[in-house]
């Protein structure tokens, strides 16, 4: 009967240590690493499938690690090859600070990527709405009535209830019972029927000083409000943003639909004759710097100030201005709040 050929080796390492006992430890080495390997083949032979199945979440694993793998490697790390400039910008920021401050990291390059596409963006067009001055508004709407001017009360108090004091941002969606009644500005612009009369007041007083308030996006309902952040998006990812960092950066340019103070009536973007953009320039122009000086005292306020962005979550736009009634925005000027602030000390 035929030797296996483990067998034989294992007779040859017995007899080589019984004859050679100079080569007793190389014989013992010979056989050890025999039996070892003899079990090692048993054993896949006896469990094949487990075997396999091994090797095949192995192979697996390799495989789909390969196609995540980067292409090359540049100053700061690996790269894909088809990463655009700003993302690969954004990635090199973001390797920079890993060892340095973990746990802002990811805003932080958010910001510098919304700093550089906002500077990209030369063309910063109307939302989609023609624009009306006080003339236009004038002849679509009723005289005020109400040309008295509240007085402020020093010991007022406020009411978290107060409809013009209601807080809509990110994390206070628009509640699903909240109703309200559209005033007519124009034939296609509205707002909420209760601001108009210190909306036209407002303007009556700028126009007298010679300053001209046009107004290009009052009250906008869901499906707007729906199609303006979509478009936004869009805009980030054909820069070559993923849809989750473009659906960020748009959150602080666009507000988030159904966190709209558009969509209550109560929020307004105001241009001037001469400048049409809707960026930070506005707030260089004459109507820019009356808004911020005058409009507190008929209720309305810079809703997104500059330097409280970490607050509000919104970027700087000194075009948007939001009605808060007389009382609010008087406290809301003198002490420099954004209405996240008041509410936090009054509300």
């Amino acid at each position: 009967m035929h030797k296996k050929i483990h067998e034989k080796l294992r007779d040859f390492f017995i007899n080589l240590g019984k004859n050679h006992r100079i080569l007793l430890p190389l014989a013992a080495f010979g056989l050890m690493l025999t039996m070892l390997v003899t079990g090692l083949v048993r054993y896949c032979k006896n469990g094949a499938k487990r075997f396999a199945c091994v090797l095949f979440i192995l192979g697996c694993f390799l495989v789909g690690n390969s196609f995540a793998f980067p292409n090359f490697i540049q100053e700061y790390g690996f790269v894909d090859a088809e990463e655009p400039k700003e993302a690969i910008a954004a990635t090199a920021s973001a390797l920079r600070l890993v060892n340095e401050e973990p746990q802002i990291e990811e805003d932080r390059v958010l910001e510098e990527a919304i700093e550089e596409a906002e500077l990209d963006e030369l063309e910063d067009e109307v939302l989609e709405d023609d624009t009306y001055s006080l003339e236009d508004i004038l002849a679509n709407v009723e005289e005020s009535t109400n040309e008295e001017v509240t007085k402020l009360d020093d010991s007022i108090s406020f009411n978290s209830e107060d409809w013009r004091l209601t807080l809509v941002n990110k994390q206070h969606p628009i509640i699903d019972d909240y109703s309200f009644e559209l005033g007519k500005l124009s034939s296609n612009m509205q707002c909420d029927k209760r601001i108009i009369d210190d909306l036209l007041m407002m303007m009556k007083a700028a126009s007298d000083e010679g300053v001209s308030l046009v107004i290009c996006s009052p009250y906008r309902d869901l499906e707007k409000q729906e199609r303006l952040f979509d478009r936004k998006i869009n805009q980030y990812m054909k820069r070559g943003y993923s849809y989750i960092d473009a659906y960020r950066i748009a959150s602080m340019a666009v507000t988030v639909p159904g966190a709209s103070e558009h969509q209550i009536g109560l929020a307004l973007d105001f241009l001037t004759n001469g400048y049409s953009n809707l960026n930070e320039g506005f707030k260089d122009t004459a109507a820019g710097r009356w808004l911020f000086d005058n409009a507190y005292e008929y209720g309305f306020i810079l809703r997104y100030p500059k330097g409280k962005e970490y607050i509000t979550s919104i970027e700087f736009e000194p075009w948007h201005y939001r009605y808060v009634g007389k009382e609010a925005a008087k406290i809301i000027k003198a002490e420099e709040l954004c209405l996240e602030e008041f509410w936090e000390k009054y509300l």
